[in-house]
């Protein structure tokens, strides 16, 4: 896949860790070239792996051999360093303090393109394939409520329910799913309202309140028996 390389001094060692995940942002800026700049100025100590526009063009920023510093304060599984697992990719959108606004069918169609390189190069399952704020639940709300997470998933690039059936609320179990998902509650100022506010922003983007009501609860359900019948390494 072509790119524009634009490298950035903000990396260090993986330290032998494996790639095991991809974590999607958005850049949060107004303008593209901004969020290049930034990424790539060694004052402000943040980087990603890529970056993609809202043409489409890729830019690659920090080596996948390197661990580039996207996540933060974070955790998934049982992952608490994720900048060392993981492949950091920001998507240019203004975010919700900018003029949040739809991601554009080139910018999307060259993320499928790239995660499908990266999926060929290291073991992510489709489930680790996650947003900034599922691994930051009471920071980050990147990518957001407009990230089209159905559409990834029919192009095989990230998980997604099939039938979801309400159930009964059980805030013992729901903690549980959310732990098997790979939410981690216990994350410091997180705890399960954060996780489920994260939860509904990918799955049930039309109401994200951190309520667990019978809706949430059936799709904490069909989300992890959609995790458990992937085809992928775990």
């Amino acid at each position: 896949m072509a790119s524009h390389t634009r490298p950035s001094p903000n990396f260090d060692s993986r330290g032998g860790a494996a790639v095991r995940m991809v974590v999607l942002h958005y850049t949060g800026m107004p303008e593209t070239e901004a969020a290049l700049a930034r990424l790539c100025d060694p004052q402000a100590r943040v980087s990603a792996h890529y970056l993609i526009d809202e043409q489409g063009r890729l830019f690659a920023l920090v080596p996948e051999r390197h661990r580039a510093w996207h996540a933060g304060v974070s955790a998934w599984r049982r992952w608490r360093d994720v900048n060392a697992v993981s492949i950091g990719i920001e998507l240019a959108n203004p975010g919700h303090d900018w003029g949040y606004r739809p991601f554009p069918a080139p910018q999307i169609e060259a993320l499928v393109a790239l995660l499908r390189e990266i999926r060929s190069r290291h073991p992510v399952a489709v489930a680790d394939v996650v947003g900034h704020s599922d691994v930051a639940p009471a920071r980050k709300r990147d990518p957001g409520e407009l990230f089209p997470w159905r559409l990834l998933a029919r192009r095989g690039s990230a998980l997604w329910p099939g039938c979801v059936r309400p159930a009964r609320v059980d805030p013992l179990r729901a903690r549980e799913l959310l732990r098997r998902i790979g939410y981690v509650p216990e994350l410091a100022g997180s705890g399960v309202a954060a996780c489920l506010r994260a939860f509904q922003r990918r799955f049930r983007p039309g109401r994200v309140d951190g309520v667990l009501d019978p809706e949430t609860m059936g799709l904490l359900d069909a989300v992890v028996a959609a995790q458990e019948s992937a085809v992928g390494p775990g």
